[in-house]
């Protein structure tokens, strides 16, 4: 009967012993298969790095000096080398290094640290010194490992998930565009009238088919900003026309509901570069949060001045405010926050997290300040030109150092 291979993770730790001295080797390849490992053993610094390279051992032990062969680095300190390009290459970096020396020097120390090692025994080293050093770092290094693991999985999950719904997003598009032509084509009376009752139904119809088209905009746009593929098309723009366009956008939202609005631009806030759309845009998203999560009318004070990196631009409200702890995910895709007093609202989650990408896509920052019953303060600080090497990031909100001040 054949013998089946044993699978790795039943087998012990690896452990290089990487020492040019035959004595010292033997005496350590002992101790450790004594202590239940495997070893696999190098006599010089560019072996050292090839069986790394060959067996990834779960642990090196290094001596300090060894011949450095091509590594072009006097033999008394190969192994400082060794560990560097240990550290260097994305396939050992993660395995951790024990110096073994003769040397008692604390710069030896230093330099063992400074060169990456995660550990230092100096000879004569007392075995159950040794034994627990190796296990220690076993340990931290099978925990490291399940990390990094458990990180891949996540992103692969995620990287499923973006294009699953990329692609159902994409599938939804096309027939909702076809419903929303007919619904037009019925409303313009092409299949006859309609009672007004049926009208009223009709329009409604329609509301929230366009309603479900704009969120799988919103879906699509967030998502090519997230892959830096969304092009920005920079233009002049004056920032007390840029408010006042979008106050006179709100203007009738504002009058039903009985909410204000007011405008505040200091005489030294510049013109700047940027896409008008999408900072329109941003600038809606803020005060349409500001209406939607107020129980009753609401006070928004919209305002923009010069400052050192560029201009800042600020819309305050009066509304219920949002808890300590989410004002900083609120800018996290699809996340939702519901403040006690405010009145529960559909929502996407994306609207947020389509402002951060937008201002992060110019180089800019956006962030909040809130007190939970009086109102919140949206910073929105861009630059004068849009950076070309700006791209959305992590980075999901950050606060103003300054606090709420004006």
């Amino acid at each position: 009967m054949t013998a089946q291979p044993t699978a790795d993770y039943l087998l012990p730790p690896l452990i290089l012993v990487a020492d040019d001295a035959e004595a010292n080797g033997a005496l350590l390849t002992d101790q450790l298969e004594g202590m239940g490992f495997r070893v696999t053993v190098a006599a010089s610094a560019p072996a050292a790095i090839a069986a790394c390279v060959e067996h990834r051992p779960d642990l090196a032990i290094l001596d300090v000096s060894m011949p450095a062969g091509e590594l072009g680095v006097p033999d008394r300190e190969s192994g400082y080398e060794v560990c560097r390009w240990l550290k260097r290459d994305p396939r050992t970096a993660r395995i951790p290094v024990i110096f073994v020396t003769a040397l008692n020097d604390p710069s030896d120390r230093v330099r063992a640290i400074e060169a990456g090692g995660d550990d230092f025994l100096t000879k004569p080293y007392h075995r159950l010194v040794l034994n627990a050093r190796v296990r220690s770092l076993l340990k931290l290094k099978g925990a490291t490992d399940a990390l990094e693991e458990s990180f891949k999985r996540l992103r692969e999950l995620q990287k499923i998930r973006d294009d699953l719904m990329k692609m159902i997003v994409h599938d939804l598009k096309a027939p909702l565009t076809s419903i929303l032509a007919m619904l037009e084509m019925m409303r313009d009376g092409d299949f006859g009238p309609f009672t007004e009752t049926q009208a009223r139904a009709l329009s409604d119809a329609e509301g929230k088919a366009e309603d479900l088209l704009g969120l799988i905009d919103d879906l699509l746009e967030v998502a090519r900003m997230e892959e830096r593929t969304l092009p920005l098309s920079p233009e002049r723009i004056a920032p007390a026309a840029l408010l006042q366009e979008v106050v006179y956008d709100w203007r009738l939202r504002f009058d039903q509901e009985g909410s204000e609005a007011t405008v505040d631009v200091a005489d030294d806030a510049p013109v700047f570069s940027a896409d008008k759309a999408l900072v329109k845009r941003v600038i809606g998203n803020l005060v349409q949060n500001a209406v939607n999560h107020s129980p009753g009318p609401v006070t928004i004070q919209m305002a923009a001045r010069r400052d050192p990196k560029g201009i800042l631009f600020t819309v305050a409200d009066n509304g219920p405010g949002i808890p300590a702890d989410y004002q900083e995910i609120i800018f996290r895709k699809f996340e939702q926050v519901y403040a006690p007093h405010a009145p529960r609202v559909r929502s996407s989650g994306l609207g947020l997290t389509f402002c951060r990408l937008v201002v992060e896509s110019h180089g800019g920052r956006i962030w909040v300040t809130s007190t939970e019953g009086e109102g919140s303060i949206f910073y929105m600080l861009l630059p004068l030109e849009p950076r070309e090497s700006a791209g959305p990031t992590a980075r999901t909100g950050e606060f103003a150092a300054s606090g709420r001040g004006r």
